[in-house]
């Protein structure tokens, strides 16, 4: 059984703190259901977009975890967000959690795949 999105965001803000990171959700979406796009931001101007992965990636051992894949990676913030905003106009009850940490740290804290 999956937790609630609105459950699944919170426990993920409170492991990046517990981390020395830092995380902020930028949007609320759908408490229940809703999409989660990733946003990690390094201390060198850097930003990677990850969005929930293809159905394809799962395997059958791990059907209820979320899994995220990296989609783009700039120093870009317009293209970052037109990228979210071309999310949005697919699915308006989509989550933006914003993150300042290691790539190895959010390994440790969601699972993710190559696109």
């Amino acid at each position: 059984m999956r937790v609630t999105t609105d459950f699944w965001v919170s426990a993920l803000v409170r492991r990046v703190f517990a981390a020395n990171g830092f995380a902020a959700v930028s949007r609320k979406g759908a408490a229940e259901a809703g999409t989660v796009l990733l946003v990690r931001r390094d201390r060198f101007g850097d930003a990677w977009l990850y969005v929930p992965a293809a159905q394809a990636d799962y395997d059958e051992d791990r059907p209820t975890e979320r899994l995220f894949a990296q989609v783009l990676q700039t120093q870009d913030e317009d293209e970052i967000q037109a990228r979210i905003a071309r999310e949005l106009r697919f699915d308006s009850d989509l989550w933006i959690v914003e993150l300042e940490l290691d790539e190895a740290q959010l390994r440790e804290l969601v699972s993710l795949t190559t696109p």
